[in-house]
């Protein structure tokens, strides 16, 4: 009988204390059996490392951080980690998260019997079981390549519930082969957090890496248990989600193509401000975060994908 291929599970921690214990439970309730997990943490304040520490699962390695590294490049610490240990593939999932115990089976299985480089689950709100967060999701052209998630904030009734294709899905929960990773790299660790999963399907859609959403599997996802919930307007969330969408835009198609779009946003944040939906404090963290993001481009020009990953958060 041949040997089952090891796998890599990839999560990132940062004050996670809360959540940990379910997903410690989740992992080391599975039937795949065969894996490695890489608990990367980013400086946590709280008692995850304790946690950690305290985990009996001889398959638990944990990659400490002296300071917080963002999720892009703790993902890449636990991926590298993953690969130099010879794993055939990659898990990357949230430890926000709850799931059955044949979750990484099935995810596996759907590599294998499909002959696709990459496999998701059916992802659902952990507070309405019933309600969908995410059954993948694909990219907006007309928005400023915004990726969007299929079915959110629906109630499942079924209507997502055929094995298809996909061309995007967040990195709550994907696993990916080996082969996607030596083909178009890893997550660019310039976003820190917010647009990195973005950029990497987005580079692997590009590349023909088929990814697939299997249906059949779910995951609970405690969505905003970890950053605050789903507050667009807060300090943290204006510079990153500013910054990373405009500098996405600039990486992908160049400053010429893009002149439209970075206008369009300038009349838009304008005219907020202008008849006083928004403050003048956002106005500035909006004009500061588009700054840094023109400066992160220009900083990147003519830089090969192995430099800027190798820099990481030195870049």
């Amino acid at each position: 009988m041949a040997e089952s291929p090891l796998i890599g599970v990839v999560t990132v921690t940062y004050n996670s204390a809360t959540v940990l214990p379910d997903f410690l439970r989740c992992m080391a309730e599975q039937t795949y059996r065969d894996f490695l997990l890489f608990a990367v943490d980013n400086a946590s304040k709280d008692a995850t490392t304790q946690l950690l520490s305290e985990c009996s699962d001889t398959r638990l390695r944990v990659i400490a951080n002296s300071d917080n590294r963002g999720v892009a490049e703790g993902n890449n610490q636990g991926i590298r980690a993953a690969l130099d240990a010879g794993c055939s593939s990659v898990l990357l999932i949230n430890n926000d998260t709850e799931f059955g115990s044949t979750l990484i089976e099935q995810l596996n299985m759907g590599l294998i019997t499909d002959r696709v480089e990459m496999t998701c689950p059916k992802i659902m709100y952990y507070d309405e079981p019933d309600r969908i967060w995410a059954v993948g999701g694909a990219f907006q052209l007309w928005r400023g390549c915004r990726s969007i998630h299929f079915g959110e904030g629906e109630i499942d009734h079924g209507q997502y519930d055929q094995v298809r294709l996909i061309t995007y899905v967040p990195t709550c929960c994907v696993l990916i082969k080996k082969e996607v990773f030596e083909e178009v790299g890893v997550m660019d660790a310039r976003y820190f957090v917010y647009w990195d999963d973005t950029d990497f399907m987005y580079r692997a859609m590009k590349a023909g890496m088929k990814l697939e959403c299997l249906p059949g599997t779910t995951l609970l996802h405690k969505a905003g248990s970890l950053t605050g919930g789903g507050d667009n307007d807060t300090p943290f969330a204006i510079r990153y989600g500013t910054r990373n969408s405009i500098f996405f835009l600039l990486k992908h198609f160049g400053l010429i193509p893009t002149l439209p779009w970075l206008a369009l946003c300038q009349v838009i944040w304008f005219n907020k401000l202008l008849f006083r939906r928004k403050p003048k404090s956002w106005f500035a963290m909006k004009q500061s975060a588009f700054g840094e993001s023109l400066a992160m481009w220009w900083k990147g020009k003519g830089l090969s994908t192995t430099e800027i990953e190798g820099r990481g958060q030195d870049y």
